[in-house]
């Protein structure tokens, strides 16, 4: 199914860096308001001041004048600060048209060498928060006929590897739910894209804690710009899945065939390395 963004309202979790600034950037070309969702309320300013300027800006965002651009700076850990949130927009009158799931925190670190407390915030933001958001939001597209999501899962999701196994599972299981989601909401109006990114470098790294010790080759990378432009495109398609930049897509393709007996002791080699390195 073909998506038509004019006029919708999109929310845009983690808007306020990286991926979810991007994404923003993006769709404010074409819909008619964004809720743009994060802590750092002077970050959601900055953009929404960026995406509503005169013409005359910079030509790779698109001055947007009549765009609607509504401020909401909400601590996604926080659930019942979220159903605050989800109630206030409610009340004023906002209809989600679009949902973009893309908050999210990470842990590089083997799991056993985890802190809890950091371990708890990423399950709070990257599980409850993002399937929290799509158990109020959905039933309304549902009764509407009409509705797009973006989960942001990712290519960690897909493969358990070491020193962000944790993290891996958090995105795996929204890998999931978005295939199960979209199976179910067949034929409703309602699509749902999961957008599957590999190593895109920003501030998420530096919040994640120390960068991994066996990082993945630069032939992998895809700059958040990239990632977002993929991400939307495919949401407007009505795809299943999206994993930016043909190299890292190819190589995850590829390692979805191979079976997961050939893989365990591909990780395991891997584990011991970063362990030698220290």
């Amino acid at each position: 199914m073909s998506i038509d963004l004019a006029g919708k309202t999109a929310l845009v979790t983690g808007a306020s860096a990286g991926i979810g600034r991007e994404i923003a950037r993006v769709l404010a070309r074409e819909v008619g308001a964004l809720v743009l969702v994060a802590r750092r309320r002077e970050r959601l300013d900055e953009l929404a001041r960026e995406l509503t300027a005169p013409p005359g800006g910079s030509a790779s965002t698109p001055a947007r004048p009549g765009l609607r651009v509504v401020i909401r700076d909400v601590d996604l850990a926080d659930r019942p600060a979220i159903g605050a949130m989800l109630d206030a927009l409610a009340r004023e009158g906002e209809r989600i048209d679009v949902l973009i799931n893309n908050a999210g925190l990470g842990d590089n670190a083997f799991f056993h060498e985890s802190e809890w407390p950091k371990l708890e915030r990423m399950l709070e933001v990257n599980v409850v928060a993002a399937t929290y958001l799509l158990h109020r939001l959905v039933p309304g597209m549902v009764a509407r006929g009409s509705g797009a999501i973006l989960n942001v899962g990712s290519s960690a999701g897909m493969i358990a590897r070491p020193e962000m196994v944790a993290y891996s599972a958090t995105k795996a299981f929204l890998n999931l739910l978005s295939e199960g989601m979209r199976a179910e909401l067949a034929g409703t109006g309602v699509s749902v894209t999961s957008l599957c990114p590999g190593p895109v470098p920003t501030e998420f790294q530096g919040v994640a804690g120390t960068r991994s010790k066996h990082p993945m080759p630069e032939i992998f990378h895809v700059d958040a710009v990239q990632c977002a432009e993929e991400a939307v495109a495919a949401l407007k398609a009505g795809r299943a899945r999206i994993i930016p930049g043909l190299p890292m897509r190819a190589a995850m393709v590829a390692l979805e065939a191979v079976p997961k007996a050939a893989v365990r002791p591909v990780l395991a080699r891997m584990a011991a390395k970063i362990q030698q390195r220290g």
